[in-house]
């Protein structure tokens, strides 16, 4: 979907409407018990996708650099820098 193109009337009309209504003032955040025990356990969600990603990413890595190990002939572990080399050569942008 496109961006809406706002022109300066409208982008002027818009700001002194946001400006009146101040909805910055209005957000509390939860205000019972039971809200802010939900939502401190927000972070817990955010900390479980990243360290998904991060073992899926890990596993990744393993699995290419047993490709790189199989193809390159050799038969010592590589080193650091030459995994990360070979592993960006990997990468599709």
């Amino acid at each position: 979907m496109a961006a809406r193109q706002w022109t300066q009337e409208q982008r002027a009309r818009q700001a002194e409407i946001i400006r009146q209504w101040q909805p910055w003032g209005k957000s509390t955040g939860p205000r019972t018990h039971g809200g802010k025990a939900v939502s401190s356990k927000n972070v817990l969600v955010g900390n479980a996708n990243r360290q998904k990603a991060l073992e899926q990413a890990k596993a990744e890595l393993k699995v290419a650099q047993a490709k790189i190990l199989k193809l390159s002939g050799k038969k010592e572990k590589l080193t650091d820098w030459e995994r990360f080399e070979q592993f960006v050569k990997t990468l599709s942008f």
